[in-house]
């Protein structure tokens, strides 16, 4: 049997399911995904483990990009040390770590939801199952998604999940896409509620959201769109570029205004042709960051592979995911609007029109590795290292480094 356990300052999750090749698993061609048992088994008081000294021994944790056999020791929920040997004392708590592998935990920067829930349309409760939805597959770090809606529907929702991050660290940040958004590119967006870029707009949900709005959506081609992208990278907001049915020039313009990213590359924008290089196109040629539905629907594997190749640590791999993930077929919600979920393929009811994903985290690094076929350590990048790198979030997240977050992963 193999246990898996995912470590948060907030909880300890435990798995069963039949042991990996494990040296497949270090290469990284097994099935990430098939060593986990998505039941919760065990649950650790939060205060108990965010306010002691653990010791995770005889572990080998992933140090940059190699597996190391070490010892961690993590206080307050931050790492404090890691060395070959690290001598507990009595009051110390030691997790047992052989034979197993010490990953960092996931990054999803854009998620409406999971386990039946919206970040639209839940309670705070409901909130509350999303995120430990997300605990439960492997994320220490997530940025919840509001899109496009009523403006007292999105300051009402980025409050609460304000209100929540008091609870869950996992909360870094809010990431809305919309309303600043095309018409013509709207995809599941309500085309009604779409608006033209307003700074002061902006600041009404920022108040609300107590200033943790970290990234936003913009398309450029809007009136006043340029302008507003500059005043929101002068705010420390990070700028992607999406929905959007801009010509690659104005694309590229909106680049030197201070957009730093893509969003879900290669969906809901112009694309690249052979006389302009539309939003898509502009994504490859720049230095900017890509989001990518891993989930082989949105973006076809040999897309995602050529977008690899030419984007390399600037890609970033996304859920995108909606209330149907970890759930079945069936009819769901999107910020209210129906969608019918076919064979795992979420679709807006009685369209062809896709409604984000069903794709959870795990599924999402194990993808990276089949399609890409990556070793484990460089498709994690696309999970950590690249989206902290976006948000400005590397001091903290997205390796195992003294001064980090103690999020890790454990395989083994």
């Amino acid at each position: 049997m193999v246990t898996s356990v995912y470590i948060t300052p907030k909880a300890v999750f435990y798995y069963t399911k039949n042991k990996p090749n494990c040296k497949a698993f270090a290469r990284g061609t097994c099935n990430v995904a098939s060593a986990i048992d998505k039941t919760c088994l065990k649950d650790y008081n939060y205060n108990k483990r965010y306010g002691q000294m653990i010791v995770y021994k005889n572990g080998s944790a992933l140090i940059g990009d190699k597996l190391v056999k070490t010892d961690i020791a993590a206080n307050h929920g931050r790492i404090i040390e890691i060395a070959p040997e690290i001598v507990p004392d009595e009051q110390t708590e030691v997790v047992d770590c052989t034979a197993r592998y010490i990953l960092p935990a996931l990054v999803d920067l854009h998620t409406h939801g999971a386990n039946g829930y919206d970040f639209n349309t839940a309670d705070k409760e409901g909130m509350k199952k999303i995120l430990e939805f997300y605990i439960s597959h492997g994320v220490g770090t997530v940025f919840p998604t509001v899109m496009t809606d009523a403006d007292e529907v999105i300051c009402r929702q980025v409050a609460l999940i304000a209100e929540l991050s008091r609870d869950y660290p996992e909360i870094k940040g809010i990431n809305l896409e919309g309303p600043f958004l095309s018409s013509e590119k709207c995809g599941a967006m309500p085309k009604q509620l779409l608006q033209q870029p307003s700074m002061d707009k902006f600041l009404t949900y920022q108040r609300a959201a107590e200033g943790k709005i970290k990234l936003i959506t913009v398309a450029p081609e809007l009136p006043n769109a340029l302008p507003f992208i500059s005043e929101l990278n002068d705010h420390k907001v990070t700028v992607s570029i999406g929905h959007s049915n801009a010509d690659g020039d104005t694309a590229q313009r909106a680049l030197k205004a201070g957009a730093k990213s893509f969003t879900h590359w290669g969906n809901a924008m112009s694309q690249l042709d052979r006389l302009d290089l539309g939003v898509a196109g502009a994504g490859l040629l720049s230095d900017a960051f890509c989001e990518i539905i891993a989930d082989g629907k949105h973006v076809h594997p040999d897309v995602f592979r050529l977008l690899y190749k030419n984007k390399g640590d600037k890609l970033i791999g996304i859920t995108d995911s909606m209330m149907a993930t970890g759930l079945g077929d069936g009819d769901y919600t999107l910020a209210g609007t129906a969608v019918t979920v076919q064979n795992g393929d979420a679709f807006l009811k009685g369209t062809t029109k896709r409604a984000g994903s069903t794709l959870d985290a795990y599924q999402g690094l194990a993808n990276t590795v089949s399609m890409l076929n990556l070793p484990l350590n460089r498709a994690l990048n696309l999970w950590t290292v690249n989206p902290a790198r976006l948000v400005g979030l590397s001091d903290l997240v997205g390796t195992i480094a003294v001064g980090k977050h103690a999020d890790f992963i454990l395989f083994g």
